[in-house]
């Protein structure tokens, strides 16, 4: 999930949080698709100077509107208050979005330069509406007795945003939270700009890269000294520390991984928790913690604290299992063996899933190459939501590797037309280094349609190099595409703030880990899984053994994001001035993550997600005890049931954020959500 956006639709919580992919050819084909309405922010990416002027104009758009609410005095009305305001909204959301996005995809530094500007200017005026006493007010004597509830909703909201952004407080304390925020936005875009520039790389003993897929070690040839160059890059990463049998080179690259954003990032992360917890009290809160958590599920930092015990307990069973079964596997080179390294557990996960359960995860590899699996998912969203993905060679694009689609929810049509997606998918210099969804522009009813982009790093074809993904890429794949299906089928709404992925923030994982789970299925990966050879479905067999092997480690991962839930929410529960960052961080992964310290590494300082989702990063695993109750809806029904589907999409997707989280579980389950289907799915064997 996109969690660097600053857009206005997030209200000041974005200013300071950074808020918050034969049958499938069809489906793909190319048309003459009914006219974009494209945003004039997609005009001539490749010029800094147009999307600072475009930039320019949306803040003085935001600011006329702003003046004609203020300056109104005749009673407050929703022609005169809520229509106007909702136009500001789209103008600032849309100059964020652009700003946010380029800033971090796009390859020429003078766009960068001038995104990173904009973002700044963008939040520095959100910044000053959220603490504008006149529009406050105009929203205050609205006369609300004649709306619907859902507009009646969406004002209660709103003044509890304008609220904890400090309206109500003195003159002197509004000052000081409007610079505050400016501040945290600049030091958060040092802070992410910082990971992205960090692109670190080792060369190893060719001997040391034996057991790397094929195709690997052919985009690896030796330098000029005989040595391979292994990047910090995804597709370099990952594979290495799967497959390679040299141990040492692969504590290298772990430890070089570790390392990035250090030094660089060590006094920024220290200011960035610093100004968020002054901010915090300034308005009026314990720290910075009590602060984000309040409008969120969640409710209180202290629940916060609790979920993550209560997990840890539920996970630790399942963890000593999977340490003694990898143990047992490691000693099989180290007899005396006591200790599982992260640097080594995917290598000796994958060789338990070798010898336990007979699957061969380059094998796998073999039936996912890229075009085939971003075609099927294209397939399985036709299935599942009735969205069907059209190539669009036309919309203008920041990259020649960006593919862009139309969408159309029913028959291609003008009428049917829901919105545009861009495929970001393959790494290259200066670009996000993770996956994420990323809003181009939220869809309002009667204003614009909604724009998106999902941002990876998967293998790209080449020549004869098909691209094969990883499973878990495939799965990567298929997470990120459930946060833009929500963005775009959330397009339809009234009013800016309920549209898109704007339900509370630890919501927004719900639906992206909820389609993963159709990678498990037969039933739909036999729509696209085939051999980039043979042209084979990939066989049921395989399918079951990679599910069995899945479960390998299971207890590891979910205490490792454990971990990484601890880091972010105790970082941020307490005042930082003389915190040790390093002692505390390696005081949580003691207290929580399988695995031991490795000396010199200090990976909070590539950490992204503690400038995005600051204290929050139990979103992950809370929405993960959501989705597992979802799913067992479809596991009744069948993943490709239609019925079951299109009732998820109308009841949990569509709505956005124009009801509550709670309430959108409860009235697909008819019940509560509970953590049985959680306990169940971390209990399962092979």
């Amino acid at each position: 999930m996109n969690v660097h956006g600053i857009g206005v639709a997030c209200a000041f919580a974005a200013l300071v949080l950074g808020c918050g992919g034969a049958a499938q050819q069809e489906t793909m084909k190319e048309s003459k698709p009914a006219p974009a309405k494209v945003n004039p922010a997609q005009d001539a990416r490749g010029d800094g100077a147009a999307l600072a002027a475009r930039c320019a104009r949306s803040i003085e758009a935001a600011r006329a509107l702003r003046s004609q609410i203020v300056g109104d005095k005749a009673p407050r009305t929703h022609g005169s208050v809520l229509e106007p305001y909702n136009r500001l909204r789209v103008a600032l959301d849309n100059a964020a979005n652009e700003a946010s996005l380029m800033r971090v995809v796009h390859p020429e530094a003078g766009v960068r330069e001038a995104a990173e500007k904009c973002e700044q200017e963008v939040s520095a005026l959100g910044t000053e509406l959220d603490l504008d006493r006149g529009l406050y007010e105009a929203f205050v004597a609205l006369d609300l007795s004649k709306e619907d509830a859902l507009t009646q909703r969406y004002v209660k909201n709103l003044l509890r945003d304008f609220r904890r952004a400090g309206v109500d407080k003195d003159e002197a304390t509004r000052k000081k939270v409007r610079a505050l925020a400016d501040e945290i936005v600049k030091i958060g875009q040092v802070f992410t700009t910082n990971i992205t520039k960090d692109r670190r790389v080792i060369d190893v003993d060719p001997k040391d890269a034996e057991g790397l897929p094929a195709d690997w070690l052919k985009a690896h040839a030796p330098n000029a000294k005989g040595r391979l160059e292994v990047s910090t890059d995804y597709p370099d990463y990952i594979p290495f520390l799967t497959y390679a049998k040299g141990a040492h080179a692969r504590q290298k690259l772990y430890v070089t991984y570790q390392q990035r954003g250090f030094p660089h990032n060590e006094a920024v992360l220290r200011d960035l928790l610093a100004k968020r917890f002054e901010l915090a009290r300034l308005l009026g809160y314990a720290n910075w913690a009590a602060f984000v958590t309040e409008d969120k599920m969640m409710r209180t930092e202290k629940r916060a604290s609790e979920f993550i015990d209560r997990l840890d307990t539920l996970a630790a069973r399942r963890t000593r299992e999977d340490t003694a079964l990898l143990l047992a596997e490691k000693r099989k080179d180290e007899p005396n063996a006591k200790t599982i390294h992260e640097w080594e557990w995917s290598f000796y996960k994958e060789r338990v899933q070798k010898a336990k359960y007979g699957y061969d995860s380059q094998k796998a590899r073999e039936y996912f190459p890229y075009p085939r699996v971003r075609d099927g998912l294209a397939e399985v969203v036709r299935k599942l939501f009735g969205v069907t993905m059209v190539a669009n060679k036309d919309a203008p694009r920041w990259h020649p590797d960006v593919e862009a689609f139309d969408l159309y929810r029913g028959a291609v049509s003008r009428e049917s037309r829901i919105g545009l997606i861009y495929l970001d998918m393959h790494p290259r210099a200066d670009k996000y280094k993770h996956a994420a969804q990323f809003s181009i522009q939220s869809g309002v009813d009667g204003i614009q349609e909604p724009q998106g982009a999902l941002v990876c790093n998967f293998p790209k074809p080449s020549g004869d190099d098909p691209g094969l993904m990883q499973y878990g890429e495939v799965r990567t794949f298929f997470h990120e595409f459930g946060h833009l299906m929500h963005h775009m089928l959330a397009g339809r709404q009234r009013w800016a703030k309920q549209s898109g992925v704007a339900t509370e923030w630890d919501f927004v994982e719900v639906p992206s880990q909820l389609l993963e789970e159709w990678t498990r299925e037969m039933s739909v990966l036999s729509l696209f899984a085939r051999h980039w050879k043979t042209g084979e479905t990939i066989p049921k067999d395989l399918v079951q053994r990679m599910n069995a092997a899945d479960n390998v480690g299971k207890g590891m991962w979910t205490r490792r994001q454990i971990a990484l839930a601890a880091i972010s929410l105790h970082f941020y529960d307490r005042d930082p001035k003389g915190v040790d960052l390093v002692k505390e961080m390696i005081a949580q992964k003691d207290r929580y993550n399988p695995f031991p310290h490795e000396s010199d590494t200090y990976f909070i300082y590539s950490f992204g997600h503690l400038e995005g989702y600051s204290a929050i990063y139990y979103t992950y695993l809370w929405s993960l005890v959501i989705a597992k109750d979802l799913a067992g809806v479809f596991k009744k029904a069948g993943f490709l049931d239609e019925k079951t589907a299109r009732r998820y999409t109308d009841t949990i997707l569509v709505p956005g954020g124009s009801k509550d989280a709670a309430d959108l579980v409860r009235e697909f389950l008819g019940r509560e959500f509970g953590f049985k289907a959680f306990e169940a799915w971390l209990g399962e064997e092979g």
